[in-house]
């Protein structure tokens, strides 16, 4: 990343304003599986995250979440999630990228969609 990069676009990460609020007022507050890393300020009012990587919301886990929009007080190093063995990992949105989800039919797979099943009735007014 460049310089440039760095001091002026907040989606490839975080500002050199953001570096220096973080430096200056932020206490860390700790970090998930992505490499995500969560601050609050020292009066408690602010809580904020910087990414590791592409500024990307959806990159936020659940139980992080809940503490950022403040569902919760505690956060998941204070009090770690209890996980079901049905839950799955988080997975980010792939919407717009090269593994995002095309249905069969869509323009970006084949084009061509599976031929009606001959159980389509046209409505008409009566």
């Amino acid at each position: 990343m460049t310089v440039f990069q760095k001091i002026f676009t907040w989606w490839n990460g975080a500002t050199f304003g953001t570096w220096l609020y973080t430096a200056r007022k932020g206490e860390r507050v700790g970090d998930d599986d992505q490499g995500n890393v969560y601050y609050r300020s020292k009066d408690g009012l602010r809580r904020w995250v910087i990414y590791n990587g592409e500024a990307e919301a959806s990159r936020v886990p659940a139980e992080w979440h809940g503490w950022l929009h403040r569902t919760t007080d505690v956060s998941p190093v204070d009090r770690p999630p209890v996980f079901k063995s049905w839950e799955k990992d988080h997975t980010p949105n792939l919407t717009g990228t090269t593994e995002a989800y095309y249905p069969d039919g869509s323009l970006h797979k084949s084009g061509k969609r599976a031929s009606a099943s001959g159980d389509y009735k046209a409505w008409r007014p009566e």
